[in-house]
């Protein structure tokens, strides 16, 4: 909060309205507390136990929790609330004379900034300058807040009704690519439920309770950053615009303060994010009736949170206001995104890494200022905009409700959606005509697969330098690889590179095995595995040349190709060294350094893993993501279906086989070091310790950091 809120809040208190609200806003996330908790891991009840201890509060479950705040809100007045805002905030109304008693013991302020001094007529952050700031802000008038009249439903029965009429929903069956045959429009099946609307969204929908009470919804439409330069937008304009959305939040008749309210009040949380590939976002909601206003025998029941989450969907879809002071936001957060990225050693690196392999690729790296600053707020609008056409989106809802009742819901708020909604965006599109093949019926068919540019690099080696007076080095080997389904850049899928070079060799078994969608998948995932323990044993065990050292693939579903990574942190003296360890330990799997033993562990883990993280909604919100879209091949239903069996059933003759399309050659490889160097002019404190740092964490740009 800044300091005009807290001054406003401890002058001016809530007032009757918003305390009504926060108080069933609060009551039912603790009813939601509640419900979880015979499902909270160990580690988590150890936390809660030892922060109770450390506190001196009184040990309770999630059941007792909700009774006690259950009763606390009933015997609770304004004043109550109000006397203890003004106690929190007397710390900042101390600052303001003739408003209160000044508190006992100091002010304490904290500031970061970086040890120059800035551009000619900045004001420095010192001491003096920042009491003067606080000293300043303490004296300024603030007015009470008006009280915003929160909806509580942002489209109206009547509004509804008509949608309806104009509309006619109707549900059509589901379609895939993985060979499965289409599912019914007018049945409920099970694991999960796959259809299509008649306005072209594909919809997903399957009911569990490992989270009591809670969903997931995510929203995919794909294109992302891989679009931008097909339909001739702007760089960055995709990104840029997926975070104007998320700062921003106004739809049609409502502000993005009434929007954030609600969503506050139905406990409604948002992210929009842009990568490579595809424009998500992602829902987590209640299930229960929630956007309570009040409590006990004076409650007004609010609508649930499933047909609160669809109502947002609707109108981010159809109804969404872009708004300048948004965008300025999501440019401020590029800009510190790039700025930090190349602070960092380790972002630095694998952004020359990526930028070397794709030959320059903008849409394979961080956005830097350049691009943020020329995109504007028209260029960040139809950029998005054009992504979401109706007959691309795909809706996977995961969660505890019926999944009739979800069904329902579905139809009323995204069935009636026309299917011709944000099509301008799209056919105003620079390069609209070259990219888009319209059909016949004019309806807009899937953008073709869009594929990685090919590696450049190869064989080569990068040096990496950052100014910073901690000495520290990283190290990566990259190469190139299949996407998370086998593709290729060129199109063809590994699995089906391989049928064809053994041909006779292979029995029916073999063929029905590789053959299978998820063969190419489930086998990637288990030589990351594989690579991983032999990366642990040989660079960190054997010949302790790192701390860490990891492999991963990039994993894109909707893009032919991609990339792997190996990433090892090691002392300056050792990075070259380690390199050349990560270097030996790929090829040794080349030349069939794969055993049953390693096949083994690497199934314990990859299923372990899997059947742990199928008890989340969002895991399972993201792998149904994709099953109906085009674009994905071999996603379909059997992803989530036969993962186990298919997990069980793969050989070490096939992981050899697979390991050998990848082609783990020194040859094939790019490797890069990245040292820190010491500022010109940079003077040793004497009497520190040297101390060697290990990787930063935080966001970083591309694809290889995830």
């Amino acid at each position: 909060m800044s300091v005009g809120e807290i001054r406003r809040l401890g002058k001016y208190g809530l007032t009757e309205g918003e305390m009504m609200r926060y108080a069933g806003a609060l009551l039912s996330d603790s009813q939601q507390v509640a419900a979880q908790g015979d499902r909270i891991s160990h580690g988590d009840q150890l936390s809660y136990l030892m922060e109770t201890v450390a506190c001196g509060h009184a040990l309770m479950s999630p059941g007792q929790n909700y009774v006690m705040t259950e009763t606390a809100l009933a015997e609770m007045t304004l004043e109550d609330v109000n006397n203890a805002a003004k106690e929190l905030c007397g710390h900042v109304l101390s600052l303001g004379g003739g408003e209160g008693a000044s508190i006992d013991g100091p002010v304490i302020a904290v500031a970061c900034g970086t040890k120059d001094e800035g551009a000619e007529g900045d004001i420095p952050c010192n001491e003096q300058n920042l009491i003067d700031a606080i000293v300043e802000a303490g004296n300024l008038e603030v007015q009470p807040e008006e009280d915003i009249v929160v909806p509580r439903t942002l489209v109206e029965e009547g509004e509804l009704v008509e949608f309806m009429k104009d509309q006619g929903p109707t549900w059509e069956g589901g379609r895939f690519t993985d060979g499965t045959p289409p599912t019914p429009s007018d049945q409920v099946t099970t694991p999960m439920t796959l259809r299509r609307l008649n306005n072209g969204i594909r919809i997903g929908v399957t009911s569990t309770d490992t989270e009591s009470q809670r969903g997931h919804l995510r929203v995919v439409a794909p294109g992302g950053r891989m679009a931008e330069e097909r339909l001739g937008f702007k760089s960055g304009s995709m990104a840029v615009g997926a975070r104007t959305m998320q700062e921003g939040g106004a739809f049609a008749k409502w502000t993005r303060e009434q929007v954030e309210l609600f969503c506050v009040d139905h406990l409604i949380m948002v992210e929009i994010n842009c990568n490579e590939e595809f424009l998500t976002m992602d829902f987590v909601f209640p299930t229960t009736e929630v956007g309570n206003v009040g409590f006990g025998d004076n409650v007004q029941v609010g609508i649930t949170g499933t047909e609160a989450v669809l109502q947002v969907v609707r109108e981010i879809l159809s109804g969404f206001q872009w708004e300048g002071d948004a965008l300025c936001r999501a440019k401020q957060h590029f800009h510190s995104t790039h700025d930090s990225l190349y602070k960092s050693l380790e972002g630095l690196s694998t952004e020359r890494v990526m930028l070397e392999m794709t030959g320059g690729d903008k849409r394979f790296a961080s956005i830097d200022h350049g691009d943020v600053d020329d995109v504007g707020i028209e260029d960040a609008r139809d950029a998005v905009m054009s992504q979401l056409i109706p007959s691309e989106i795909e809706i996977s809802v995961v969660g505890d409700f019926d999944v009739k009742y979800c069904l329902d819901m579905i139809l009323k708020y995204v069935g009636t959606i026309p299917k011709d909604t944000n099509l301008e965006y799209l056919s105003s599109a620079p390069n609209f005509k070259d990219a888009i093949r319209a059909p016949e019926d004019d309806t807009v068919q899937v953008p073709p697969l869009y594929n990685v540019p090919e590696v450049q690099g190869l064989g080569g080696s990068i040096d990496i330098e950052l100014e910073d007076p901690d000495p520290r080095a990283v190290a990566y080997v990259s190469g190139a690889g299949p996407n998370k389904w086998g593709y290729l850049s060129d199109g063809k899928n590994v699995a089906d590179v391989i049928i064809e070079k053994e041909g006779n060799k292979q029995t029916k078994f073999d063929l029905q095995r590789r053959r299978h969608p998820l063969f190419s998948h489930v086998g990637l995932m288990l030589i990351g595995e594989i690579v991983n323990r032999r990366l642990f044993s040989n660079v960190r065990e054997k010949k302790q040349l790192t701390y860490d050292a990891n492999f991963k693939f990039t994993g894109f579903d909707g893009v032919g190709g991609g990339y792997w990574l190996c990433t090892v942190t090691a002392s300056k003296e050792k990075a070259e060294l380690a390199a050349e360890a990560c270097v030996e330990t790929l090829e040794s799997l080349g030349l069939g350094g794969i055993g049953s033993d390693n096949l083994e562990s690497a199934r314990r883990v990859v299923g372990n893993r899997h059947e742990g993280e199928m008890r989340t909604t969002r895991y399972v919100a993201e792998l149904m993501s994709g099953l109906q879209l085009e674009g994905v091949g071999k996603k379909g239903p059997l992803s989530l279906t036969d993962f186990q069996a298919m997990a069980n059933a793969i050989t070490v003759e096939d992981l050899r086989l697979l390991v050998g399309e990848l082609d783990f050659r020194e040859c094939n490889f790019v490797k890069a070091v990245g040292k820190t160097v010491k500022p010109v002019g940079y003077v040793e404190p004497e009497g520190e310790d040297t101390i060697v740092r290990g990787p930063v964490g935080g966001s970083r740009g591309g694809p290889l950091m995830g």
